[in-house]
């Protein structure tokens, strides 16, 4: 009989031993920063002369890793590897593939806090967003090797006279999986081993900013005894290697969360057929959002203060679920506001090496620029009422910034800022807040604060995001309990974590036998 599915619980920080023991694991990562590590091919560490360095964004002099960076030559051969072992792996049964995702698990859980500390220093999440992380990783893991063992079993079809019908979920074959660096062990673990699970061989390309957490999850994979060729670990910069991946004849899917526009480029890649390709390739995206919490005139104001700060500033806002758009009903905006202002103002920033720090840097000068650059277009479009200031020059630091009187159609209201930056636009009723909350071309998350049984209802039904919450925050979803995906120009609505994720890397053969 299967054990079932539950998540995995995230760690008391406030218990001097879980105190203590993640100190220690700080301490172990902090002896192997400035490593090197190489690309693995078919199971051959491959070094090139070709090199990142990828950053601790709390702290831009200390180097983590160094990695090698794969050219086109590479990336040919991980494809043609991973086509190789294709033929052998997709004959491997799914009850065996699972066992595969349950002892990687183990192995994660034993090393939880050493994984946790690696995001602390190459992502610059905080002690609990870190946990989080890792326990979303153990989480996809657990959950998909309990769904391919569900897909694995014989599929009842209506029977007929003479004839034996059978419907088989079969593997599509080499996927590219390319996932963000916001979550760059749960999101590239659950994308990866969703893959491989379902019978698929991978490229995995991780992303540029944080590649020494993805070539520590490969020695669990090694450790866990999946099969060299499996999955391939081949960094290197999207310009190198990235449409090459993409357009490649013998590439059948691609995973991929990030950007709109990137998603939009690889959409369009993947979408045109070259000579010698059999198929149409699969892409699985998600790219983003523009999420809002709805306040309702009848609302419990603390609760509202506190989902939106929560929202928008946990990990800096670089969430794509972050709030980054609160619209609030007239009657209550000034309180809600002002709660709001209040909590931001209080929280703690700096290097998240310490846990007393709330929120840490942004990832890397690209995403710090950016974001300053949206702060000055958000002075000219609203009210600063907290924030809008650098923060600790040792690192990518920003305050967490709220931004008051928002037009619904202004520039902070509409584009993808990802980062700690909120701005408060007023409704004038409930009408008008739907209206403004369905106004963006993403569909990810949302959030409605209310006591009103009717306009949850209405919210429920107009409200046009793949995620919605009531009365609570608009990030934190978890595996198998809040399956993951938006609409619109937020992706495929390929919803991670839920039942139907497998699906997608795989497709249906009917088998008919006349008796």
């Amino acid at each position: 009989m299967q054990v079932e599915f539950k998540n995995e619980p995230f760690t008391n920080f406030s218990l001097p031993e879980n105190k203590k023991a993640f100190e220690e694991a700080l301490a172990k990562v902090e002896s192997e920063l400035g490593r090197e590590y190489d690309l693995i091919i078919g199971g051959e560490r491959i070094k090139t002369e070709k090199k990142s360095r990828s950053i601790n964004p709390s702290n831009k002099e200390q180097v983590v890793g160094i990695v090698s960076q794969a050219d086109q030559a590479l990336a040919e051969k991980a494809i043609q590897v991973a086509a190789s072992t294709f033929e052998t792996w997709k004959k491997v049964p799914g009850t065996s593939r699972s066992r595969y995702l349950y002892k990687a698990a183990a192995i994660l859980r034993r090393r939880k806090h050493e994984f946790s500390a690696w995001l602390v220093k190459e992502a610059g999440k905080s002690w609990a967003e870190a946990d989080a992380d890792t326990a979303e990783a153990i989480d996809f893991m657990e959950y998909y090797g309990r769904q391919m063992d569900k897909l694995s079993q014989r599929h009842d079809l209506p029977r007929i006279p003479d004839e034996d019908n059978e419907l088989y979920y079969v593997p599509l074959g080499v996927g590219i999986v390319i996932p963000p660096w916001n979550f760059p062990l749960a999101i590239m673990v659950g994308m990866t081993t969703a893959a491989l699970v379902a019978g698929n061989t991978v490229v995995l390309k991780p992303a540029s900013t944080t590649p020494v957490i993805a070539a520590k999850f490969m020695e669990i994979l090694e450790d866990a005894g999946v099969p060299a060729g499996v999955v391939n670990f081949v960094p290197g910069s999207g310009g190198e290697i990235g449409d090459f991946l993409v357009e490649h004849t013998q590439t059948r899917f691609i995973s991929f969360t990030g950007s709109r526009d990137v998603g939009l480029r690889i959409n369009e890649l993947a979408a045109k057929h070259r000579p010698g390709q059999k198929w149409m390739k699969r892409l699985v995206a998600e790219m983003g959002g523009k999420d809002s919490i709805v306040v309702d005139s009848d609302c419990d104001i603390e609760l509202a203060a506190q989902a939106i700060v929560a929202s928008a500033f946990g990990f800096s806002g670089q969430k794509c679920s972050a709030c980054s758009r609160a619209i609030v009903h007239q009657d209550v905006y000034d309180q809600v506001l002002g709660r709001v202002v209040e909590l931001t103002k209080n929280l703690t920033v700096g290097d998240v090496r310490s846990n007393e720090f709330y929120t840490g840097p942004v990832v890397d000068d690209k995403a710090y620029n950016k974001i300053l650059e949206y702060i000055e277009i958000g002075k000219t479009e609203g009210k600063l009422v907290a924030g809008g200031e650098k923060g600790p020059e040792s690192g990518y630091f920003i305050l967490p910034t709220v931004f008051a009187d928002v037009a619904p159609d202004a520039r902070i209201m509409q584009e993808e800022i990802f980062g700690p930056v909120v701005a408060f636009c007023k409704a004038n009723d409930f009408d008008h807040a739907m209206e403004i909350a369905n106004n963006t071309e993403y569909g990810l998350t949302g959030s409605v604060i209310s006591r009103n049984r009717a306009n949850l209802e209405r919210a429920r039904e107009e409200f046009h995001v793949g995620n919605l919450y009531f009365n609570r925050k608009c990030t934190g979803a978890l595996v198998g309990v809040h399956p993951f995906g938006g609409f619109n120009m937020s992706g495929t609505d390929s919803k991670a974590g839920g039942p139907d994720y497998l699906l997608l890397f795989t497709q249906a053969k009917l088998v008919s036998e006349k008796l």
